[in-house]
């Protein structure tokens, strides 16, 4: 994986305080909201936890770090465009991140199931997100709990249905 290039307001040490000016405060976010999508994207990571003190939030070379009220103040932000969700209660622990929306994976998924004459056939999750079928497609490779949830709204619209059979999930698309 190549190595992630920062954005320069990476490197600007007020980044990681929240600002106290409107204006200021709403380009900061649209920043971080892009740069925590893009971030979680290129390490295809789906879980983020905001107490950990990982590079997203932590720059040493700076010596700057943002504090978690004003993680947790990005995570819900985050939430409100569909992007994040909570996996914890408290909503101060994990978060799923989205750098699609489920609805925007879920057609994503459609998609390519049509494109590849996928409907009226059984698929498991498994060669879904890691079977060579789909090697290069923007989901392979997504936690399956996610891609589980992008289903669940294709079943809602009746354009798939999820089967569980032994030990394996499936999903058989319409």
């Amino acid at each position: 994986m190549a190595e992630y290039q920062w954005p320069w307001e990476y490197n600007f040490p007020p980044f990681f305080t929240v600002q106290p000016h409107a204006k200021t405060k709403t380009q900061q976010l649209a920043t971080w909201k892009s740069l925590i999508l893009d971030y979680q994207k290129h390490c295809r990571q789906a879980v983020l936890n905001i107490n950990e003190d990982s590079p997203l939030f932590v720059n040493e070379t700076i010596s700057r770090k943002l504090p978690l009220d004003g993680r947790l103040w990005l995570m819900e932000e985050l939430a409100k465009t569909g992007n994040a969700a909570p996996l914890d209660k408290q909503r101060k622990l994990q978060w799923e991140i989205y750098w699609h929306t489920l609805d925007e994976w879920s057609a994503l998924i459609y998609d390519w199931a049509v494109a590849n004459g996928m409907t009226n056939a059984v698929c498991t999750i498994y060669e879904l997100v890691a079977g060579e079928n789909t090697v290069g497609e923007e989901f392979y490779g997504l936690n399956q709990d996610v891609f589980k949830k992008a289903l669940q709204i294709l079943e809602t619209k009746g354009k798939c249905e999820l089967i569980s059979f032994d030990d394996n999930e499936g999903v058989k698309f319409f």
